[in-house]
């Protein structure tokens, strides 16, 4: 089954997240069904046995799997995510947007690392990173209203921190982009923990003046979106 290739990048987990996502969504596990044996479905996507169970949690706290004890137990497809032109109002748009979803996510990818590798070479001012820290630690609001506004405050605070009013344009204008795609993954903990840590990382390699590293650190945070918006929404 394609959607059980081997799992490669640094985002394991999103990445798996999403593989189970599309494969649920294509019918190849229907509702239920029963996903591989965890030894098996950990060696076909090399990651760990720890990983693919962080995976299965969020799809399991988002009400599409359940797990089952026993004899016959196991992992169970108990409600398919919707096609994409379905019951969403996002996956309509992620339709319609085509392959300009595509272009904002790869577009994003390269102005977001742009701007965090750039504000990590500014002499930043007390207030400046007392704001960066003030954002950052907002951003980790778990309510699901507040928390999208203060993410993508979050992000173009990273990007007056460069000090490119260019680059801040571009990142303002990818964001609303983006925003309806961004706010309508689901609330599930686990991704919400990972993109706590990639946020921190990101701000601390910033703080650290680390180019190197919060350009790193943006681009995996970039690339563990756009594979849930593709496994979630496309």
């Amino acid at each position: 089954m394609p959607m059980w290739r081997p799992v490669r990048g640094g985002n394991a987990f999103e990445i798996t997240v999403a593989r189970l996502a599309q494969a649920i969504r294509l019918g190849l596990v229907a509702a239920g069904d029963r996903l591989p044996p965890e030894r098996e479905l950990a060696e076909r996507l090399r990651v760990s046995r720890v990983t693919l169970r962080q995976a299965i949690g969020a799809l399991r706290e988002a009400g599409y799997l359940e797990s089952r004890r026993g004899r016959a137990g196991g992992t169970f497809v108990v409600h398919p995510l919707p096609d994409a032109g379905e019951d969403s109002d996002a996956a309509a748009l992620a339709k319609e947007m085509g392959e300009e979803l595509h272009d904002a996510l790869d577009f994003r990818r390269v102005v977001e690392a742009g701007a965090a590798n750039l504000a990590a070479t500014r002499a930043l001012s007390a207030n400046q990173r007392a704001y960066l820290v003030g954002c950052l630690t907002a951003s980790r609001e778990r309510d699901a209203g507040s928390r999208r506004v203060n993410d993508s405050r979050l992000h173009l605070a990273i990007a007056a921190a460069s000090g490119c009013a260019s680059v801040a344009t571009a990142i303002a204008d990818v964001q609303l982009r983006l925003d309806r795609l961004l706010g309508a993954i689901p609330v599930i903990r686990r991704n919400l923990d990972h993109s706590d840590a990639q946020h921190t990382r990101i701000v601390e390699a910033i703080l650290a003046g680390d180019p190197a590293g919060a350009r790193t650190a943006m681009e995996e945070h970039c690339d563990g979106t756009a594979e849930l918006l593709r496994g979630l929404l496309g």
